[in-house]
């Protein structure tokens, strides 16, 4: 779970800096750079998800939404984590 967290939140942090760059100065270094960043971050949720025991078809789905899957898995298995819990009285 803590390599997905990190993916989805680098796979939103690098469509931030992607947008800024794109709506101010647009420099063609910063997207090559970070282009591929996002992608692989994308992709890294997407088989992470994939790989996550506790992740059914409807959240594995939900890795291919771009931009915030990673973030709509993250709350899923959260989640699901939560309703599994016993309750301590």
């Amino acid at each position: 779970m803590p390599a997905l967290r990190a993916a989805a939140t680098a796979e939103v942090v690098s469509l931030v800096i992607l947008f800024t760059n794109l709506f101010t100065v647009h420099w063609p270094a910063v997207s090559s750079l970070i282009g591929p960043t996002h992608g692989c971050c994308y992709l890294l949720v997407v088989i992470l998800t994939a790989r996550s025991a506790g992740a059914t078809t409807n959240t594995k789905l939900l890795a291919l939404v771009p931009a915030i899957g990673g973030l709509l898995v993250l709350r899923r298995l959260n989640t699901v984590a939560q309703d599994n819990d016993p309750v301590e009285l």
